[in-house]
């Protein structure tokens, strides 16, 4: 089943249980997604895009709540959460800490890197291995206290 697809029946039943935070985050899924798709191409879209597209908008409504908290809106900040939430649920399982660690090192240890200068080498082997399994922020934290 696409992407689009689970969208579409998961906003069914938010519209029937009337989850307003879970309607309002699946129909910006659903419009990045059309906007996706009509941004030139064949109209296609493959699982990497939906990834990053996924990834963007739970980053976009992290970045939020941290604004809306430093602004004691603590109501708009838990709702941007709630909608994170939803959004992650799309995503690929993701990896524990100690997973992600370990999948780093065997990337390390592939590309031979061995101090902090090879962190780009390693970073872009890492994005292509990981991506929507781990967030990218944590990636290159788990880079930068291996290499360092």
């Amino acid at each position: 089943m696409s992407l689009e697809t689970k969208i579409m029946d998961q906003m069914k039943d938010a519209m029937k249980s009337k989850n307003t935070i879970a309607l309002e985050a699946l129909r910006a899924m659903k419009s990045e997604i059309l906007l996706l798709k009509t941004s030139g191409g064949d109209g296609s879209v493959s699982e990497s895009q939906e990834i990053a597209l996924l990834q963007k908008l739970i980053k976009q409504r992290k970045e939020a709540a941290e604004q809306f908290t430093a602004n004691s809106r603590n109501e708009l900040a838990e709702k941007e959460l709630a909608q994170a939430e939803v959004i992650q649920g799309f995503l690929p399982q993701q990896l524990s800490s100690e997973e992600l660690e370990a999948k780093i090192k065997e990337i390390i240890a592939e590309t031979g890197a061995t101090s902090a200068k090879d962190m780009g080498k390693v970073m872009g082997a890492a994005s292509a291995q990981l991506a929507g399994k781990a967030e990218g922020k944590l990636v290159a934290e788990t880079v930068k206290k291996l290499l360092g």
